[in-house]
């Protein structure tokens, strides 16, 4: 069966004015009994997965979410209640359930909702949605054409751990006591293999994905299946890396977690806890000069547009850092409150950052390393928020003249994130736009490299 865009578009909206009008029943129903403030927000998600293995079907599954979370507020007291049964009945005693908790709970003069003037006051198209209307037999047929592609590259491919298809609509609506009504529509497809090459105890894998809002701009899912099997071959044969001083390049898959990190101890529950070692970092240099990351919430085709946040605050575009200086914190309502700062409308997370280049793209970077180790992979959860102290365990490629030399695994790379961020050397144009952080390869000149490897050079 094929859905066209029309109707999908017509059954998106129809959905959304039913969540809308269940999130302001709920919100109604909480100040009918006596509550000072509520919000409530509502979903429905559904999506298609299937996956297979070695040209055999392992799953097919058809998804569908659906839930209403309120928010009660009696005076500084808060409670929450949340259902997947959007019947009347249901809502109201949920609603009910919410305000029977608040009545135990501990006053906090941080809690409320954010202030009315604060509210978006915008509804814009981002461009976002965009259904895919494939069935599962087609699904199938296109992991079967990725596995099969990246099985058949090379004869030295010798196993598959499997590749996959998935499409999924998100549809959602936030409501509160002031009035305001925000809705929200988006999707998201994907195209995934992973391969193994080798035998025994010399086994390698590796994987490639496609993701996109639109099923239109993934890559073909031959060409995944052909990028998996390159990138599997060539971690074929990993040596140990020398241990000692080196900088090191991250891919961008890589360098996206750095920036994580960054967010992550900037952000406000971070901070108020003071569990971050950027607890009063606002205004200091924490990068070069030139490193620049600016916050696009209003992105056309963005993956986390929206013009408001989680608590109905109107998203602005504004730099997170701006001249290698941190110019803001990452701040929703509550979190604001509890350090007496303003929300940044960041309730929820970020919206679409931004990672300015300063270099071209990653084959001008392995050049201008000369000898250092390339960071394809990383693993383990060896980094300690408080500190900024950071060891994680990490695969890739070493480094020699300015070009790759060998695969490498089983080494560690350590440092602090402090010293990490001051170190960054370059940032490649060579953006990767698969999630909602672009960002290219990023150069960090010297970290400590432990591969267990006499360091001969």
């Amino acid at each position: 069966m094929t859905i066209s865009h029309a109707s999908a578009d017509d059954s998106a909206s129809a959905t959304l004015d039913r969540l809308a009008e269940l999130s302001a029943l709920a919100v109604a129903e909480a100040r009918r009994l006596g509550a000072s403030q509520a919000e409530a927000s509502a979903n429905d998600e559904r999506g298609l997965s299937v996956n297979v293995r070695m040209g055999e079907v392992e799953s097919v599954e058809r998804t569908r979410d659906r839930g209403l979370a309120v928010t009660v507020y009696f005076g500084q007291r808060k409670a929450n209640a949340s259902t997947a049964d959007l019947k009347s009945e249901s809502l109201k005693r949920t609603v009910e359930m919410a305000c029977a908790i608040a009545k135990h709970t501990e006053p906090d003069a941080a809690n409320g909702l954010a202030d009315e003037a604060r509210m978006a006051r915008q509804s814009r198209d981002f461009d976002q949605w965009h259904p895919w209307a494939i069935e599962a037999d087609a699904a199938v047929a296109l992991a079967l054409e990725a596995e099969a592609a990246g099985r058949g590259f090379d004869p030295r491919i010798s196993n598959s751990e499997g590749a996959s298809v998935s499409t999924n609509e998100g549809l959602s609506v936030y409501a509160n006591s002031h009035g305001f009504v925000g809705r929200e529509k988006s999707t998201s497809h994907s195209i995934s293999a992973s391969l193994i090459a080798g035998a025994g105890e010399a086994m390698q894998g590796q994987y490639w994905y496609t993701a996109a809002l639109r099923a239109e701009g993934l890559e073909s899912a031959a060409d995944v299946g052909r990028k998996a099997a390159e990138r599997t071959l060539a971690r074929l044969d990993p040596r140990s890396a020398p241990t000692g001083e080196f900088p090191v390049l991250f891919v961008p898959e890589a360098a996206r977690s750095l920036i994580a990190h960054l967010v992550g101890a900037v952000s406000g529950g971070a901070l108020y806890r003071k569990a971050s070692f950027l607890v009063g970092a606002q205004g200091q240099r924490l990068f070069p000069d030139w490193f620049r990351i600016v916050e696009r919430p209003h992105l056309t085709g963005g993956w986390r547009s929206g013009d408001f946040d989680a608590d109905g605050v109107a998203t602005r575009e504004s730099a997170l850092v701006d001249g290698g200086v941190l110019q803001r914190y990452v701040l929703g309502t509550y979190s604001a409150r509890r350090l007496g700062l303003e929300s940044t409308g960041n309730a929820g997370g970020v919206h679409n950052l931004e990672v300015a280049a300063n270099a071209e793209g990653f084959d001008s970077m392995l050049k201008g390393m000369r000898r250092g180790l390339v960071v394809t992979e990383l693993m383990g959860q060896g980094v300690n928020t408080v500190t900024g102290d950071y060891s994680r365990g990490a695969a890739g490629f070493w480094v020699e003249d300015g070009a790759i030399a060998y695969p490498v695994d089983e080494l560690t790379i350590a440092s602090n994130l402090r010293e990490m961020f001051a170190a960054i050397e370059a940032v490649g144009a060579d953006v990767d736009r698969r999630s909602a952080t672009a960002i290219g390869s990023l150069m960090v000149g010297r970290m400590t490299v432990a591969g267990g490897a006499a360091d001969v050079g």
